[in-house]
């Protein structure tokens, strides 16, 4: 479909185009507000204003195109015309993330703010050309209102609401799949790869079990884990992300007791992998402390103990 040129558009086309965009702002305000709503409710109520705000100026151009125009009001749309920013739908999107929408605002705004500069170079009626100054001075203080709006809806008590909701939400989306993959994939390799390393006292050998093992753990892992599921319910997110995040950690944890032995000489290869796991469960202890809440002692003597019998049932099998 043909698009046309916002230079050939008449002053009543600029004027149904920009009712058009006002509705579309609205009911995008509207989306964010009901998206917005359960994990962020303080913010949605900004959003809620705005959506309002917008449904005034929609219902102010109206009233003017009638005056000038009659009662028919032609279907333009932004997509009818060229030079508008394309939008991907991130308001349909579920749990939304406050970053994400932020950016969206800033592009409508700044995008609106530019049509209505432009469209007051191309108006004669005085009226006109009034109403558009008016909303032009209401898109710049867009920025300035949401402010106010915030300082007024987020009290101390819902701003630390929402930074609870928003790390609960990093937690169970980002934070508990990758710990879950590092664990595994850190715990779970010691016994092959120490028992490959102690049985053959070859580096190149012990890295070859170690690598089939971990990227081996990583896709299995990945697929349990997006197939565990789908993040409707239990507000864990996409399971795509959490599979890739999941499989990526356990790869990653395997991995690192597995490099150290590309080193050449077997016993300085053996005493720098058995450093690295060390330093591997120290982090799960400290990760599973700082996010999950966990006492550090306790965090530390699980997964000390599980990686230390791991380790120890490898060492049994490659000596024997």
């Amino acid at each position: 479909m043909a698009k046309k040129n916002f230079k050939d558009l008449t002053e009543q086309e600029i004027l149904a185009l920009a009712i058009s965009l006002e509705e579309e702002d609205g009911r995008i305000y509207g989306d964010f507000a009901e998206g917005l709503r359960k994990t962020y409710p303080s913010t949605a109520k900004i959003f809620d204003d705005m959506k309002a705000e917008e449904s005034k100026h929609r219902q102010s151009l109206i009233d003017m195109y009638q005056q000038r125009f009659g009662d028919h009001i032609p279907l333009i749309r932004r997509q009818d015309v060229k030079g508008f920013v394309e939008r991907r739908p991130i308001w349909l999107v579920r749990p939304l993330g406050l970053n994400a929408v932020r950016k969206v605002v800033e592009v409508m705004e700044l995008e609106t703010q530019r049509f209505y500069e432009r469209a007051l170079a191309r108006i004669s009626d005085a009226s006109t050309r009034k109403l558009l100054g008016d909303l032009i001075d209401v898109e710049r203080q867009h920025y300035a209102k949401a402010g106010e709006l915030k300082e007024e809806h987020l009290t101390p008590s819902a701003r630390s609401e929402e930074e609870t909701s928003k790390r609960r939400l990093f937690m169970l989306q980002i934070v508990q799949p990758g710990l879950a993959g590092l664990m595994d994939g850190s715990v779970s390799t010691l016994a092959p790869i120490f028992a490959a390393a102690l049985a053959t006292h070859k580096s190149h050998d012990a890295f070859l079990v170690g690598l089939a093992a971990s990227v081996g753990a990583g896709i299995s892992m990945a697929f349990a884990e997006a197939l565990s599921d789908d993040g409707s319910l239990t507000g864990r997110g996409k399971p795509v992300l959490r599979g890739i995040v999941t499989g990526v950690m356990t790869t990653a944890g395997g991995l690192g007791h597995t490099l150290p032995f590309l080193i050449s000489d077997f016993r300085l290869a053996f005493t720098a992998a058995a450093l690295v796991v060390a330093i591997e469960l120290a982090i799960i202890s400290f990760v599973r402390h700082r996010y999950m809440d966990m006492p550090i002692v306790s965090s530390a003597l699980q997964v000390i103990v599980g990686g230390a019998l791991v380790f120890a049932v490898g060492i049994w099998i490659g000596s024997s």
